[in-house]
């Protein structure tokens, strides 16, 4: 008999939005991060590595 389990996502999606109008879609994998432009049919990546340098280099520092 075999026991049924869930299945981790792979990625989570989000789309970025401003007012009514979409700007694009953030996918956020454990590989990395993907930006894809409203309505694009492609993807550009970056590594995790690269996107936390970027961030800790140009990025606003926030509270948790």
């Amino acid at each position: 008999m075999s026991v049924n389990s869930f299945r981790p996502t792979k990625f989570q999606d989000f789309v970025i939005v401003r007012g009514k109008r979409r700007l694009g879609h953030i996918r956020v994998k454990p590989s990395g991060v993907h930006w894809s432009p409203a309505y694009g049919k492609g993807w550009f990546g970056v590594s995790l590595a690269k996107f936390a340098k970027f961030m800790e280099n140009d990025g606003r520092r926030r509270t948790k």
